[in-house]
């Protein structure tokens, strides 16, 4: 297929600064001895998908590695949690200046390892300025403990409480390598675990510079560990923690799940999902058309919430169509370590290949490309223009599988109804997206939408940036939550704590005798089983819970 000469190119090796941009070694290697490795560990080079040139040959963990880094994480634990809340929140504030006042420097790596615009790295950064700010103002009344009503008023005082698990293990994927691993960190460290992380081999670099502000902000060494490697680690990781919060696929959250299942270990797992949009025919065309640029094609596509189902209303699908496909064509598609280019690369070549697959598959059953649909090989290796196709029939792989990539398809629809049931034809649940005028409307209809999280007149940065609100997948979307309290309390064990009062008397009222649940039992069964019948009632009649 030509190129299509609508997209802006941005190529120019001479003011490019990721033709001078050298990572320098002695950074490099101070980085990586923090991976828990022995000294004889083998190495995985990885590579800029910008270039394909070599980025840095990461040690890789073992089982033993593993096995050894969750020791050193429990001693350091123990230590942690004895800390007062407002200690650790402290360390979680001060992590938040860190990362804004550094940001540079982590969105270099970011783009490095993973090949996005510089744009969609800023959004790692706002992810963990907003979670560690809201962890270290909330993570003390979120374990606060919680006074509960008890089995006989004024008798019975009852209060629940929260512990740590122990060791939380964050298995994260390539796509996000700062905010899938310090992010999924920064819960489980308010409530005062200790953390492993496994990065993907290609974002490690990104993990470790996590790893190491942490510690500039004050977390004792050792309570984070990172291991690195491919799924024989990730396993490992799942055999010697308490809890794991696992990114990534379906078909690998299936086996990550049952191995905790096994192990009676807590598990939260974001899977795929096949995200759908609706605009209804109410909408201002261009604003929408923003809206799904951004929505579709942030990082590469290669977001877990990006849109790859477009369902328009019919009034306004031409409309919509031509607003989209002109805005789409006019993206900047480049690299290099600057906020010129919008659209970055994939990341690697299994990726690229999957795009490719869906694209061709769908164009084979009659589908018909309205922007993009070219490897932009002239940019490097793993460029692809951002796509959109239309006509795509219920038996081109596109039109279910996850793509995870910078490819959306558009369908037409001609009611409410017809929209919502569209979007709901899909085992996954993760994300959607309604846009309408009409904002009681936009709420009715995402009830009605099977998803875990549903934005109005946004594609996703509005639940997305929704710290306080948990952020879920239904169906094989995932199980469990991050974010919001439910974030938190997922790494902790909950603990009731019930006093019975009077159980050896009432010292106001000498010789009365003791007043609990034992002098009752002392009754006849059926006259206690009689008073508790007619407490019963009364509690019922005064609406006590």
């Amino acid at each position: 297929m030509a190129h299509d000469p609508g997209h802006a190119e941005l190529h120019d090796p001479e003011t490019d600064p990721l033709a001078t941009y050298v990572l320098e070694p002695d950074d490099v290697r101070s980085l990586l001895q923090r991976v828990a490795a022995g000294p004889a560990a083998t190495t995985r080079t990885t590579h800029a998908p910008y270039t394909g040139g070599p980025i840095a040959a990461v040690p890789q963990s073992t089982p033993d590695d593993v096995a050894q880094a969750a020791r050193r994480a429990r001693a350091a634990q123990r230590l942690w949690a004895a800390r007062p809340v407002r200690e650790r929140a402290e360390v979680l504030l001060r992590l938040h200046d860190l990362v804004l006042e550094h940001q540079s420097d982590v969105l270099d790596l970011i783009q490095l390892e993973n090949g996005k615009s510089r744009a969609a790295a800023y959004e790692e950064v706002v992810g963990i300025a907003l979670a560690t700010r809201h962890y270290g103002r909330k993570a003390a009344a979120y374990l606060a403990p919680r006074r509960v009503r008890g089995l006989l008023p004024v008798l019975t005082g009852a209060t629940v409480l929260r512990h740590p698990v122990g060791v939380v293990g964050v298995v994260a994927p390539w796509n996000f390598p700062l905010l899938l691993t310090l992010g999924d960190a920064v819960p489980a460290l308010a409530a005062g675990n200790a953390v492993i992380v496994k990065p993907d081999t290609q974002g490690t670099l990104t993990a470790l510079w996590a790893v190491e502000q942490l510690e500039a902000a004050g977390m004792p060494a050792g309570l984070v560990q990172v291991v690195v490697g491919d799924g024989e680690i990730g396993a490992a990781v799942v055999d010697n923690v308490d809890h794991v919060v696992f990114t990534g696929s379906t078909a690998t959250g299936r086996v990550v799940g049952a191995q905790a299942g096994r192990r009676l270990i807590g598990a939260t797992l974001e899977l795929g999902g096949k995200n759908p949009m609706y605009v209804a025919e109410d909408v201002d065309v261009e604003v929408v058309a923003e809206g799904a640029v951004r929505a579709c094609f942030a990082g590469t596509g290669q977001v877990c919430v990006s849109i790859e189902r477009i369902y328009v209303h019919e009034d306004v699908a031409d409309a919509f169509v031509e607003a989209f496909v002109r805005r789409t064509r006019a993206l900047r598609i480049g690299a290099g370590l600057d906020y010129r280019a919008d659209v970055g690369s994939l990341t690697t070549t299994a990726q690229l290949a999957k795009v490719v697959e869906h694209v061709e598959d769908a164009l084979t059953h009659g589908a018909t490309v309205l922007a993009g649909g070219v490897h932009r090989t002239d940019l490097g290796p793993l460029f692809y223009e951002p796509t959109i196709l239309d006509g795509v029939t219920a038996d081109a792989r596109v039109f279910r599988e996850e793509t995870f990539g910078p490819v959306v398809s558009i369908y037409r629809v001609a009611s409410d109804d017809e929209a919502v049931a569209a979007m709901n034809d899909t085992d996954a649940g993760l994300n959607a997206s309604v846009w309408t005028r009409d904002t009681a409307r936009g709420r009715a209809l995402a009830a009605r939408v099977r998803a875990g999280s549903v934005n109005v007149n946004e594609g996703y940065a509005a639940t997305w940036g929704t710290i306080a609100a948990p952020q879920s997948g239904w169906g094989v979307s995932g199980v469990g939550a991050r974010n919001g309290r439910e974030g938190l309390w997922a790494v902790t064990e909950q603990q009731t704590v019930a006093v019975q009062r009077g159980a050896f008397g009432v010292r106001a009222l000498p010789g009365l005798g003791g007043a609990g649940l034992g002098r009752l039992y002392e009754l006849p069964a059926e006259a206690w089983t009689a008073v508790f019948t007619n407490a019963l009632k009364g509690m019922r009649r005064a609406g006590l819970s």
